[in-house]
């Protein structure tokens, strides 16, 4: 799976885009029909929820899924987009799986 990254308005570091991948690729193990990953990097205004939105668009054969989430660091907003989109994608391949049986 190819995994794309564009962090919009600042210079993201190398370690946070090594992090992102390694954590996005897992997502393959659940389904692999996954062609590949764009995943949005931006600051908010929002410093309550915290400024870090971390956008995942996930592109396989059948359909798009798609999660964003906000929070202080990028870390955490990616572990929890994370969380989001293996519920997705299982819930995604259950619905094919009952459609060919």
């Amino acid at each position: 799976m190819k995994v794309h990254i564009q962090s919009i308005h600042f210079v993201a570091d190398v370690k946070l885009l090594d992090f992102i991948t390694k954590k996005i690729e897992k997502v393959n193990t659940f389904y692999d029909q996954i062609k590949s990953a764009d995943v949005y990097l931006r600051l908010d205004k929002d410093s309550e929820k915290g400024n870090k939105v971390v956008e995942v668009k996930l592109n396989n054969t059948h359909s798009d899924i798609f999660a964003k989430e906000q929070a202080t660091t990028f870390e955490a907003a990616t572990d929890m987009v994370l969380d989001k989109l293996v519920a997705q994608v299982k819930k995604h391949k259950e619905k094919l799986q009952a459609k060919v049986v």
